[in-house]
């Protein structure tokens, strides 16, 4: 499935400017947006996310036009089916694995029972035991590990049956050893439920580990693709 990225965005915050001026198209199962800190990786993803709006350019998925400045074409960030593994996770601390993973599908969800462990949709339950969450489903995030939270958040991305997911620096918090663990877990969801990501990072460590197709920010503009 192609991704297809010509955006541009003017950032202000105080008296620092940042221009954003990113174009790329991949065919890749895995993207990497590969570049130092500051380089414009973030605001790409929330761009093709919908989670910003870029002054003018496109956004396309597939047949999917997601934004088009031009045709004033803006699908909200909710219709886009588009998962997003933020870097601290962002999972919600007042409910459990189970309801973090089940809150993505959305619904009215019969939350008391659903605490207790009963009314999981069966393929919500087959994603839990995918991520080996099937014996943490009641514990709360802050009783997990860095990669515990990891797995929890791709299991609540994935279950929201996305088009296309989404990881921001997902192993930038974790050590040496577990990153490389769970750089194999990756790919290997990658392989089990066929969904197209988009990485970033400024590891090269992650960039020959995850192969694919690799585009190089530098100061808001790609400069290798």
């Amino acid at each position: 499935m192609r991704i297809d990225v010509d955006i541009g965005k003017a950032l202000r915050e105080g008296d620092r400017r940042f221009a954003l001026g990113v174009r790329f198209t991949s065919d890749a199962d895995v993207t990497v947006l590969f570049g130092p800190s500051g380089a414009g990786k973030t605001q790409t993803l929330l761009a093709i996310a919908g989670l910003t709006r870029p002054d003018r350019g496109h956004v396309r998925i597939g047949e999917r036009t997601l934004f088009d400045s031009a045709r004033r074409i803006d699908v909200p960030a909710r219709a886009r089916r588009i998962g997003f593994v933020f870097q601290d996770y962002a999972l919600f601390p007042h409910l459990t694995v189970l309801q973090n993973v089940a809150f993505a599908r959305g619904g009215a969800w019969p939350w008391p029972r659903l605490a207790r462990g009963a009314d999981a949709p069966a393929d919500v339950r087959d994603i839990l035991d995918a991520f080996a969450l099937d014996g943490l489903l009641q514990s709360n995030p802050q009783q997990l590990s860095g990669g515990q939270r990891q797995r929890v958040a791709l299991a609540r991305a994935l279950a929201a049956r996305p088009q296309l997911l989404l990881l921001d620096e997902p192993f930038a918090a974790l050590d040496a050893p577990l990153r490389a663990r769970l750089r194999d877990e990756l790919l290997a969801v990658r392989e089990r439920f066929g969904v197209p990501m988009v990485v970033i990072t400024h590891d090269p460590e992650d960039v020959a580990a995850l192969g694919g197709h690799m585009i190089c920010l530098d100061a808001g503009n790609v400069v290798d693709a």
